[in-house]
């Protein structure tokens, strides 16, 4: 094509001796238009990007940007966001700015333009004095998109770049991106979120080095038109229910809906019964409209089962009618700064609660308040009975927390960070090694033992990091967003297990920037501005957004922007 600005064609890469991280792969990214590449954790998609950008060589295979081998073009026209936060978070915006625009080579007479238009565009002008590591995950990723468009390309290739972003700054950081590819840039957009493949004009999907599919995403989706339903279930029973509905041989994927469950069939399967499913015989079972995301997990073949490893083996939480979880009035205040405000909630034996809002609302200072780790300026709480002003350790050990970035030991191995935490808890000698070995089992970390965990997939970070939190089986859990950046599949996989805690009587509270998994969420209260905007259950937040069939990312961004019209009417 005249149009295509960068291609690889049977690109293969290889990494010592382990299978190729690329095997015979090619894609095109067209001039003007949005090209999306999805694909599991380790499935290579980073991997090609760095060989599109020129920083690594294939094996094999060709990979030409510019009509030129990638490895010797002109890159001062490839704008490049790599999946990390890759700026200098102790250089202010405009410092990063200024660096960036000297290693591209921006001249002297453009960089003032170039300047006032990019903090236009990404509305970054009122912090341009502010250090990048205080920024808020949303404005991180709006100053590195600045910086990768400092001298505006031809060509850019965004990895991954809303991972850990709230739905207002993901719309937003979208709506950028698809004005450049409006523009004439090519745009390649690596996403863990499948709604926004969803929206690209072209797709590839990779798994384990391989090209499982590339064309329109509609396509694919045509491909299961027919195999999803949706089936009205009660609130109290509904992971049960889940949990039923996926053991059933009939069915390939599931996920909560508000008061329903949205299942896929298996390829060829007939419908089951809603008695078959778990469910009330009576229960009615509706066609669905098929997602991306649907034909995305039936091309990897299916999700996990619903019954979780994790969960069988779990004690049972003693029933209690005191609140496992309880916050009144908790304040946080750093000098003149109100971080959070008044928050206060009860949480009961057996529920997920979540924490939602956007980067920088207020929700893991709340979040570090009630797991002891934030001293509360104003207030109290209390986690698992236990005062967190006078009893602060005890309701430490009565808690499993997992921090929104990996926290664990990234210089130690896989077993040497499991044999740490299993002694941090208190387990010692058979009671161990026996925790250990359950963890290595039921979260697949037998090959990585060995390998220091700071340069483990992502999925596998967020693996370990899960299996350390629960070693002690607590009867509490403190899950600070334990999916960000991981594919759907891994996210199927954490659920299965916090639904099975939970039906085992473990309480927990969890943020997410996934408004599909505030769904799962028994309540929910949003936070914004370090206050609380909203608490109900995901139905009554959705019947807020004030339209039919709204979505959590709806009731999200309908809620905040209700909240600063208030504001600005104050």
């Amino acid at each position: 094509m005249s149009d295509t600005v960068a291609s690889a064609h049977s690109i293969v890469k290889r990494f010592g001796d382990a299978a190729p991280a690329l095997d015979k792969v090619s894609i095109d990214i067209v001039a003007g238009r949005m090209t999306g590449l999805v694909g599991p954790d380790g499935a290579g998609k980073t991997t090609l990007i760095r060989i599109l950008a020129g920083l690594i060589d294939p094996d094999a295979g060709e990979a030409s940007v510019f009509g030129n081998p990638a490895t010797n073009t002109d890159r001062s026209m490839i704008g490049y966001m790599p999946q990390r936060f890759g700026l200098y978070e102790d250089l202010t915006v405009l410092e990063n700015l200024n660096l960036y625009a000297a290693l591209r080579g921006l001249p002297k007479e453009e960089k003032s333009a170039s300047f006032k238009k990019l903090m236009e565009f990404t509305d970054l002008a009122s912090f341009q004095e502010r250090l990048a590591g205080k920024l808020s995950g949303g404005m991180k990723q709006k100053l590195g998109l600045a910086c990768a468009m400092v001298r505006a390309p031809k060509l850019l290739l965004l990895d991954e770049p809303a991972v850990g972003v709230d739905p207002v700054s993901r719309r937003e950081l979208w709506a950028m991106v698809k004005k450049l590819a409006g523009d004439g840039i090519g745009v390649l957009w690596s996403t863990a979120y499948l709604d926004e493949a969803e929206k690209c004009d072209t797709v590839y999907l990779l798994n384990e080095g391989a090209l499982l599919y590339g064309g329109p995403p509609t396509q694919l989706t045509d491909r299961i038109a027919d195999r999803i339903i949706r089936i009205a279930v009660p609130q109290a029973g509904r992971r049960r229910i889940l949990r039923s509905a996926l053991d059933n041989v009939s069915i390939a994927d599931g996920t909560v809906q508000g008061d329903s469950l949205r299942l896929m069939l298996k390829d060829g399967a007939a419908q089951p019964s809603a008695k078959a499913l778990g469910a009330d015989a009576n229960a009615p079972i509706t066609p669905a409209r098929p997602r991306f995301e649907d034909a995305f997990i039936d091309l990897l073949g299916g999700g996990p089962p619903g019954t979780s490893k994790l969960a069988e083996g779990y004690r049972e939480i003693e029933a209690s009618e005191a609140p496992a979880i309880d916050a009144r009035g908790l304040t946080k205040r750093f000098g003149d700064f109100t971080a959070a405000k008044d928050i206060a909630f009860s949480v009961g034996r057996g529920q997920v609660f979540g924490l939602l809002g956007p980067n920088g609302a207020g929700k893991s200072t709340t979040f570090k308040m009630l797991c002891g780790l934030l001293t509360p300026s104003e207030g109290s709480g209390s986690v698992a009975g236990f005062n967190l002003r006078t009893a602060r350790a005890d309701a430490r050990q009565s808690l499993g927390y997992m921090a929104q970035k990996f926290s664990l030991y990234g210089n130690l191995s896989v077993k040497q960070n499991l044999d740490f935490f299993a002694g941090a808890y208190g387990l010692d000698g058979r009671e161990a090694r026996a925790a250990i070995e359950r963890s290595i089992e039921i979260f697949h970390l037998q090959k990585y033992l060995k390998d220091n965990s700071g340069g483990l997939p992502l999925g596998y970070k967020q693996r370990l990091a899960l299996a350390c939190a629960v070693m002690h089986e607590p009867p509490v859990l403190f899950l600070d967003e334990p999916t960000s950046g991981v594919d759907p599949i891994v996210r199927r996989e954490f659920w299965t297990h916090i639904n099975g805690l939970v039906e085992r009587g473990v309480t927990v509270l969890v943020t997410t920037h996934f408004m599909e998994e505030a769904e799962y969420c028994d309540r929910a209260t949003l936070i914004y501005r370090g206050r609380q905007i909203a608490t109900g259950t995901p139905d009554e937040l959705k019947a807020k957004a004030g339209k039919e069939d709204a979505t959590m990312d709806d009731a999200f961004i309908a809620l905040v922007e209700e909240a600063d019209r208030l504001r600005d009417a104050a």
